[in-house]
């Protein structure tokens, strides 16, 4: 029954996938525009109002621990790409933007110590 979990998700992606493309004609764009966005969305109608058995569930399970990781990194190297594309404005401000979130991690530490005599870093 895992694999029926696995057909369900290969079908949202195909139905994910198609819209996206035909919303990327109809606006005039190449490529797709929001498809595995789609994908995602129907995927948590499907998992949320569809009774599904607890293997079916397994199945969509192990997928959505890889496919996640995956999304981010292939996201994460068009935008590298878009960056060094657009110029070093663009580059420069997406560093500059990293390093700001990289150094506010210990303050917000430091709030949730303060906030919550149990919670973060206690």
């Amino acid at each position: 029954m895992e694999v029926v979990g696995l057909g369900i998700i290969a079908a949202c992606m195909f139905v994910g996938v198609t819209v996206g493309s035909v919303l990327a004609k109809t606006i005039g764009v190449s490529g797709d525009v929001g498809g595995v966005g789609f994908a995602m969305l129907l995927m948590v109608i499907i998992t949320n109002y569809v009774k599904l058995d607890d293997k079916v569930k397994n199945g969509i399970q192990f997928i959505s621990n890889l496919y996640i990781p995956i999304i981010v990194a292939m996201a994460a190297i068009q935008n590298v790409v878009s960056a060094l594309k657009g110029g070093a404005v663009a580059f420069l401000a997406g560093g500059i933007a990293t390093v700001a979130s990289l150094a506010l991690v210990p303050i917000i530490v430091k709030l949730g110590k303060f906030g919550n005599n149990g919670g973060v870093g206690a």
